[in-house]
């Protein structure tokens, strides 16, 4: 932290550890700043969009201990010691996890503002292992919202990689 980000800082800030895209960052933080405040101003992750801030598009979908959570509803310094998942620490270009690569090839995305609220859960969606028909998926999905109405497209490329997956644990069996 720069020192004049420390000089930003109020006299209430309180010392957090938190492992963000694999890496232990020991911060200083507000007891009011959001988990989406701090990824996007303090660590420089713009990935995670603030849409509504008030937990009701998903745009801001992380993955908090590899649970989804919207970022805009939680406070950073009630996650001390949690390990923070956001859209930049899923794949970079040259090596994207699966979900981004489906996406890609679904066409699963028009403005893309929403998208990494959208891959955020999706994986974790896979990963909860609940979801198993197109009409799940959209039960499950339904907190993260497309104004772009992509959400055939959407369905479709987590569809893709659920088949992946039960393709993979076939095959390790």
């Amino acid at each position: 932290m720069s020192s004049q980000d420390a000089q930003s800082l109020s006299p209430a800030a309180v010392p957090i550890r938190l492992t963000i895209n694999g890496t232990e960052r020991r911060l200083q933080v507000e007891p009011w700043t959001t988990l989406l405040d701090l990824l996007r101003e303090q660590e420089g992750l713009t990935g995670s969009k603030k849409g509504c801030d008030h937990g009701q598009c998903g745009a801001c979908t992380v993955l908090i201990d590899g649970k989804r959570a919207n970022s805009c509803l939680v406070l950073a310094v009630v996650k001390d010691g949690a390990e923070i998942t956001t859209i930049e620490g899923l794949g970079q270009p040259g090596n994207l996890h699966p979900m981004q690569e489906a996406f890609i090839e679904h066409d699963a995305f028009q403005c893309g503002y929403c998208t990494p609220g959208q891959i955020c859960s999706a994986v974790a969606l896979v990963q909860e292992g609940r979801a198993h028909t197109r009409e799940e998926i959209r039960e499950y999905m339904s907190g993260n919202i497309c104004r772009c109405g992509a959400y055939t497209n959407i369905v479709d490329a987590i569809e893709d990689v659920l088949g992946q997956s039960s393709t993979l644990r076939e095959a390790a069996e």
